[in-house]
Protein backbone atom coordinates (compact mmCIF):
# COMPACT_ATOMS: atom_id res chain seq x y z
CA UNK A 1 0.00 0.00 0.00
CA UNK A 2 1.67 3.14 -1.00
CA UNK A 3 1.65 6.52 1.15
CA UNK A 4 -0.89 8.15 -1.13
CA UNK A 5 -3.71 5.82 -0.97
CA UNK A 6 -3.05 5.56 3.21
CA UNK A 7 -3.49 8.85 4.21
CA UNK A 8 -6.38 10.68 2.91
CA UNK A 9 -5.45 14.26 1.36
CA UNK A 10 -6.00 18.10 2.79
CA UNK A 11 -8.97 18.42 1.34
CA UNK A 12 -10.60 15.00 2.13
CA UNK A 13 -9.45 15.91 5.65
CA UNK A 14 -11.05 19.06 6.23
CA UNK A 15 -14.91 17.44 5.80
CA UNK A 16 -13.50 14.78 7.81
CA UNK A 17 -12.65 17.36 10.41
CA UNK A 18 -15.75 19.70 10.82
CA UNK A 19 -17.63 16.12 10.46
CA UNK A 20 -15.38 14.88 13.62
CA UNK A 21 -15.90 17.87 15.28
CA UNK A 22 -19.55 18.16 15.23
CA UNK A 23 -20.10 14.59 16.18
CA UNK A 24 -17.75 14.27 18.90
CA UNK A 25 -20.17 18.04 20.09
CA UNK A 26 -23.17 15.63 19.27
CA UNK A 27 -22.50 12.47 20.51
CA UNK A 28 -20.58 11.56 24.33
CA UNK A 29 -19.93 7.78 22.99
CA UNK A 30 -17.96 9.15 19.31
CA UNK A 31 -16.20 11.50 21.24
CA UNK A 32 -14.96 9.03 23.78
CA UNK A 33 -13.90 7.21 21.37
CA UNK A 34 -12.33 10.12 19.37
CA UNK A 35 -10.64 10.71 23.06
CA UNK A 36 -9.15 7.24 22.93
CA UNK A 37 -7.37 7.32 19.28
CA UNK A 38 -5.93 10.68 20.55
CA UNK A 39 -3.96 9.67 23.92
CA UNK A 40 -0.41 8.29 23.75
CA UNK A 41 -0.26 4.53 24.24
CA UNK A 42 1.34 3.59 27.33
CA UNK A 43 3.25 0.63 28.98
CA UNK A 44 1.25 -0.48 32.08
CA UNK A 45 2.40 0.53 35.17
CA UNK A 46 2.57 -1.45 38.40
CA UNK A 47 -0.26 -0.65 40.75
CA UNK A 48 1.02 1.59 43.91
CA UNK A 49 -0.45 1.37 47.31
CA UNK A 50 -1.97 4.29 47.86
CA UNK A 51 -0.69 6.82 50.10
CA UNK A 52 -2.09 7.10 53.60
CA UNK A 53 -5.27 9.38 53.97
CA UNK A 54 -3.45 12.39 55.51
CA UNK A 55 -4.59 13.40 58.81
CA UNK A 56 -7.64 16.16 59.40
CA UNK A 57 -6.32 19.45 59.81
CA UNK A 58 -8.62 21.42 62.43
CA UNK A 59 -9.21 24.53 60.87
CA UNK A 60 -10.46 27.03 63.58
CA UNK A 61 -13.94 28.46 62.45
CA UNK A 62 -13.80 31.98 62.10
CA UNK A 63 -15.34 33.89 65.63
CA UNK A 64 -18.68 34.97 65.26
CA UNK A 65 -19.26 38.69 65.30
CA UNK A 66 -20.84 40.38 68.33
CA UNK A 67 -22.66 43.30 68.11
CA UNK A 68 -22.66 45.36 70.93
CA UNK A 69 -25.40 47.96 71.89
CA UNK A 70 -24.71 51.63 71.85
CA UNK A 71 -26.22 52.89 74.67
CA UNK A 72 -27.71 57.06 73.54
CA UNK A 73 -25.84 58.13 76.14
CA UNK A 74 -22.71 59.53 75.06
CA UNK A 75 -24.55 60.67 72.18
CA UNK A 76 -26.70 62.59 74.12
CA UNK A 77 -24.16 64.18 76.07
CA UNK A 78 -22.20 65.47 72.92
CA UNK A 79 -25.27 66.77 71.26
CA UNK A 80 -25.65 68.32 75.09
CA UNK A 81 -22.03 69.72 75.09
CA UNK A 82 -22.20 71.54 71.21
CA UNK A 83 -25.31 73.21 72.26
CA UNK A 84 -24.00 74.19 75.16
CA UNK A 85 -20.89 75.69 73.72
CA UNK A 86 -21.52 75.96 70.40
CA UNK A 87 -25.39 76.87 70.10
CA UNK A 88 -25.34 73.74 67.51
CA UNK A 89 -28.98 72.75 67.65
CA UNK A 90 -30.64 76.37 67.63
CA UNK A 91 -27.91 77.05 64.63
CA UNK A 92 -29.57 73.78 62.79
CA UNK A 93 -33.44 74.10 63.98
CA UNK A 94 -32.92 77.52 62.67
CA UNK A 95 -34.93 78.32 59.01
CA UNK A 96 -31.90 80.49 57.59
CA UNK A 97 -34.08 81.42 54.44
CA UNK A 98 -34.55 84.64 55.61
CA UNK A 99 -31.09 85.64 57.50
CA UNK A 100 -28.90 87.43 55.09
CA UNK A 101 -26.00 85.85 54.46
CA UNK A 102 -23.36 88.20 55.97
CA UNK A 103 -25.75 86.74 59.45
CA UNK A 104 -25.21 83.29 58.20
CA UNK A 105 -21.68 83.84 58.25
CA UNK A 106 -21.26 85.34 61.67
CA UNK A 107 -23.46 82.42 63.20
CA UNK A 108 -21.44 79.79 62.01
CA UNK A 109 -18.16 81.39 63.28
CA UNK A 110 -19.91 81.17 66.85
CA UNK A 111 -20.86 77.65 65.68
CA UNK A 112 -17.40 76.66 64.37
CA UNK A 113 -15.38 78.05 67.54
CA UNK A 114 -18.02 76.41 70.15
CA UNK A 115 -17.68 73.05 67.70
CA UNK A 116 -13.93 73.31 68.01
CA UNK A 117 -13.81 74.36 71.60
CA UNK A 118 -15.61 71.14 72.91
CA UNK A 119 -13.41 69.04 70.59
CA UNK A 120 -10.30 70.25 71.64
CA UNK A 121 -11.52 69.67 75.45
CA UNK A 122 -12.96 66.37 75.42
CA UNK A 123 -11.52 64.42 72.12
CA UNK A 124 -7.77 63.89 70.99
CA UNK A 125 -8.19 63.86 67.17
CA UNK A 126 -5.43 62.56 65.09
CA UNK A 127 -5.20 61.41 61.47
CA UNK A 128 -5.08 58.17 60.20
CA UNK A 129 -2.66 58.83 57.70
CA UNK A 130 -0.32 61.08 57.79
CA UNK A 131 0.86 61.78 54.08
CA UNK A 132 -0.45 65.12 52.68
CA UNK A 133 -3.37 64.92 50.82
CA UNK A 134 -2.81 64.54 46.96
CA UNK A 135 0.67 62.18 47.61
CA UNK A 136 0.45 59.03 46.04
CA UNK A 137 0.37 56.13 48.25
CA UNK A 138 0.20 52.29 48.28
CA UNK A 139 -2.06 49.71 50.54
CA UNK A 140 -0.75 46.58 50.82
CA UNK A 141 -2.47 43.63 51.27
CA UNK A 142 -3.76 43.19 54.56
CA UNK A 143 -3.68 47.40 54.84
CA UNK A 144 -6.91 47.96 57.72
CA UNK A 145 -10.14 48.46 55.33
CA UNK A 146 -11.54 49.86 58.73
CA UNK A 147 -9.55 53.01 58.48
CA UNK A 148 -8.88 53.10 55.11
CA UNK A 149 -12.02 53.14 52.31
CA UNK A 150 -11.01 52.93 48.90
CA UNK A 151 -13.36 55.13 46.28
CA UNK A 152 -13.02 55.55 42.40
CA UNK A 153 -12.62 52.24 40.36
CA UNK A 154 -11.72 49.47 42.63
CA UNK A 155 -10.82 46.39 40.88
CA UNK A 156 -8.69 43.14 41.83
CA UNK A 157 -6.89 43.16 45.49
CA UNK A 158 -4.19 44.58 46.88
CA UNK A 159 -1.59 45.97 46.76
CA UNK A 160 -3.33 49.06 45.69
CA UNK A 161 -1.92 52.51 44.45
CA UNK A 162 -3.73 55.31 44.27
CA UNK A 163 -4.14 59.14 45.49
CA UNK A 164 -4.57 59.82 48.99
CA UNK A 165 -8.17 62.43 49.09
CA UNK A 166 -8.66 63.01 52.40
CA UNK A 167 -6.38 61.67 55.07
CA UNK A 168 -9.28 60.30 57.61
CA UNK A 169 -9.58 60.96 61.79
CA UNK A 170 -9.17 58.78 64.33
CA UNK A 171 -10.39 59.74 68.27
CA UNK A 172 -7.07 58.50 70.32
CA UNK A 173 -8.98 59.58 73.41
CA UNK A 174 -12.37 60.64 74.34
CA UNK A 175 -12.88 62.66 78.00
CA UNK A 176 -16.74 63.23 78.50
CA UNK A 177 -17.29 63.58 81.74
CA UNK A 178 -19.30 61.01 83.65
CA UNK A 179 -23.08 61.28 84.71
CA UNK A 180 -24.77 61.08 87.65
CA UNK A 181 -27.65 58.18 87.38
CA UNK A 182 -30.28 60.83 88.15
CA UNK A 183 -29.29 62.95 85.18
CA UNK A 184 -31.63 62.70 81.69
CA UNK A 185 -29.58 63.08 79.07
CA UNK A 186 -32.25 63.08 76.66
CA UNK A 187 -32.56 66.49 77.60
CA UNK A 188 -30.41 68.26 75.52
CA UNK A 189 -30.61 71.98 76.39
CA UNK A 190 -33.58 73.04 79.45
CA UNK A 191 -35.60 75.08 78.53
CA UNK A 192 -35.18 78.80 80.16
CA UNK A 193 -37.32 80.64 81.60
CA UNK A 194 -36.76 84.49 82.44
CA UNK A 195 -38.02 85.75 85.43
Amino acid sequence: MNASSSHPSFWRRVPLAFGAFFSALSDAAYAARVEKLSLPEVAPVAPVAPAPAPAPVHVPAPAPVILKEATPDAALQLLALLQREARLIDFTQENLGSHADADIGAAARVVHEGCAKVMREYFTIEAVRQEAEGSRIVLNEGFDSASVRLTGNVVGSAPFKGTLSHRGWRASSVRLPKLSEQHDAAILAPAEVEL
